[in-house]
């Protein structure tokens, strides 16, 4: 009898220790993923930096002077500039490479749960937490974190983050046992961290941990010289990712590209160029009809701006506050005001919802007033033929 009713309690015994023994295996082979995807990432065609000798050679200098130590650089620059490159290029060209090198988007994790994410859980220590949660500190042990957008995080989770730094330890969220890992920081945003310091947004003590040696990124309209390199590069990667002919951009083709005014940068040409050749479907690159939105006329197209610095026109330079105001609006107006589901704003951005929220709030974007306008309905029949501006 003792026998028949202590055995499913021994068989949920058993089946919570194979539930953690699983999660430990998980773990370790998300690890030894990233290990793997770290070696092939400077053989991949996706992770190769462009502009080394041109546009990017004082960035990559800075990064040869840094890569040794174990300093924590701080990346600066406009979206779709390619700081997440760089920072896999300052890790594998550091004594971590064959460690774990992991991403980390601040800005998409919701603030309550950044704790649970950047530092782990003991199992039990709040509603859901059915097992042991090991965080991206942990599980980033003797390689590089990067933390991207780190503007982004709440300040109760800066405090953390500066205990991390100062020493390596932290508590997992429930727990009492001290844990020490050895991790280098990567850290990049595109705000303008000193400002925030002085509105109180950002703590003054962790900038100065993370701007030991900060390296900014140039715009991409800052190294137009790099364009036609580029436009290769991404036109190769779009003949392997879908099936098609190899077809490389012809010189109108570049003079276009070279014209255009990449608000989203590089991130912004790569798409294009993705699309122009889902477009040309093998048959050629179709560069003016993805300038143009998807068959619209480039010339005539509002998203096609070309690029006339102010020492060409001396005309006032919008910031990039002020461009990325107006592109988030286009896409509210696009949309109705309607910001999640697959017809909103954020999926016609390319951003997550909060993400998007968040930069409404700070631009202060009343998304009210484009409730009462009808959605384009162009928008609504294909929202991915948009160009975005990924933030």
């Amino acid at each position: 009898f003792f026998r028949l009713l202590l055995e499913p309690f021994a068989t949920c015994l058993e089946n919570d220790q194979r539930i953690r023994e699983i999660s430990i295996l998980r773990e370790a082979a998300e690890a030894d993923k990233q290990r793997l995807l770290t070696k092939l990432g400077r053989q991949s065609l996706g992770d190769t930096i462009v502009g080394v000798e041109a546009g990017l050679r004082h960035v990559m200098e800075r990064v040869d002077l840094v890569a040794a130590s174990d300093a924590p650089v701080l990346l600066l620059g406009e979206t779709g500039t390619g700081k997440e490159l760089i920072a896999r290029a300052i890790h594998n060209r550091s004594r971590r490479a064959r460690g774990p090198c992991l991403r980390v988007n601040c800005g998409a994790i919701p603030p309550e749960l950044i704790d649970s994410q950047l530092f782990g859980h003991e199992r039990g220590s709040f509603t859901g937490a059915s097992e042991t949660h090991r965080g991206w500190f942990e599980r980033a042990n003797h390689g590089t974190l990067f933390l991207d957008e780190i503007g982004e995080l709440s300040l109760p989770a800066q405090v953390r983050l500066l205990q991390v730094l100062q020493d390596g330890s932290f508590e997992r969220v429930g727990g009492r046992q001290t844990l020490v890992v050895d991790v280098r920081i990567v850290a990049a945003t595109h705000r303008d961290l000193r400002e925030m310091v002085q509105k109180g947004e950002f703590r003054e003590d962790l900038w100065y941990r993370l701007a030991v040696f900060p390296i900014f990124l140039p715009p991409l309209r800052e190294r137009l010289e790099d364009i036609p390199a580029l436009a290769r590069h991404f036109a190769e990667r779009a003949a392997v990712r879908f099936g098609l002919a190899l077809q490389l951009p012809n010189e109108e083709d570049i003079r276009l590209l070279m014209s255009y005014h990449w608000p989203g940068n590089v991130r912004e040409l790569a798409a294009v160029i993705d699309r122009a050749a889902i477009l040309g479907n093998g048959k050629g690159l179709q560069v003016a009809k993805a300038l143009g939105g998807g068959g619209r006329n480039a010339s005539t197209d509002s998203t096609y701006r070309p690029a006339e610095p102010k020492s060409q026109r001396g005309e006032p330079f919008p910031s990039l506050d002020e461009a990325v105001r107006g592109h988030i609006m286009e896409a509210l107006r696009r949309t109705g005001g309607r910001i999640e589901g697959p017809r909103g704003a954020a999926a016609l951005l390319q951003v997550n919802p909060h993400t998007l929220r968040s930069r409404m709030r700070k631009l202060g974007i009343p998304w009210r007033q484009f409730r009462d306008h009808p959605p384009d309905q162009a928008t609504l029949k294909d929202p991915s033929d948009e160009p975005t501006l990924k933030g």
